[in-house]
């Protein structure tokens, strides 16, 4: 169910927020592949999939967040006479993709029309980059896909040609309840550490009790959105997520005094991590 999905994402972004954010790509790919009407592409990749014979990611942010302030798309699409497509641009920002065997990638038409289509990584025209380093999460190897006058088959297309492609929704996307699961797992991770340490400093208790009391409440919200109790919007819930990770990582950071502005140090790490919501 969904609610047992995102309490493993919950557990998982406790511990190890790089693994539960590649995670959720490779969710919102098989998503988008599940809800096509290609059937035979379904039956095609989705056993592999589920068998870990093969991996997926998800490519799809320059159609709902990044790059939209361009005067032509990031990722330009041309339908030719027989079916087939012409994709000829990049997708900024693909978790994982060097790991990748597809990925799910959106594209867009002169007209405005989009479409998503299950891209092969061996594709000739595709280049895949190794990962850029970055504040946090790096080692999910999230990096540019350049593509260049690649030819996509009729029987790849999940979705489309038509408008707002990413409107047929599927969940997990951008402000999603994905998203504000993995915000409160690091903030857990981050009050427990404050706990820990207010065992031997008893001036950190308030803080640590305040920081646990706001998490539980948020974790209340989370759960009756997932059971279709809309307590709030999930935006509402996003934007509470990602302070309440920033005040309790920065608060961890605090605890740890010096030590925690060690290169290395756990709270730091944290810290680091809590940035990522501000641009996810």
């Amino acid at each position: 169910s969904e609610a047992e999905i995102l309490e493993g994402y919950l557990a998982l972004s406790q511990s190890c927020l790089t693994t539960a954010f590649v995670i959720t790509q490779w969710h919102a790919a098989c998503r988008r592949i599940l809800a096509s009407e290609n059937q035979t592409l379904k039956d095609s990749l989705l056993p592999q999939l589920a068998s870990g014979e093969k991996f997926v990611t998800v490519g799809i942010s320059h159609l709902t967040t990044s790059r939209q302030h361009l005067a032509k798309p990031a990722l330009a699409a041309e339908l030719l006479a027989d079916g087939r497509l012409l994709l000829d641009g990049y997708s900024p920002w693909v978790t994982s993709a060097c790991a990748a065997d597809t990925i799910v990638v959106g594209a867009t038409f002169a007209d405005g029309r989009q479409v998503l289509v299950a891209l092969p990584t061996d594709r000739v025209g595709v280049q895949v980059g190794p990962g850029q380093s970055l504040l946090a999460l790096t080692a999910s190897c999230t990096d540019q896909v350049t593509l260049q006058q690649v030819e996509i088959l009729p029987e790849e297309i999940l979705a489309g040609p038509i408008e707002n492609v990413m409107a047929l929704g599927t969940g997990g996307g951008t402000g999603g309840l994905q998203t504000s699961t993995l915000a409160v797992g690091l903030t857990l991770a981050a009050v427990e550490f404050i706990q820990q340490q207010a065992e031997q400093r008893g001036e950190l208790l308030p803080v640590a009790e305040k920081l646990a009391s706001d998490t539980e409440a948020l974790r209340v919200v989370l759960r009756d959105l997932t059971e279709g109790r809309q307590s709030i919007a999930p935006g509402e819930l996003r934007q509470r997520a990602n302070s309440l990770a920033l005040r309790a990582t920065q608060a961890a950071l605090s605890a740890a005094k010096g030590a925690g502005f060690v290169s290395g140090h756990v709270t730091g790490r944290m810290a680091r991590e809590a940035l990522f919501f501000l641009v996810w």
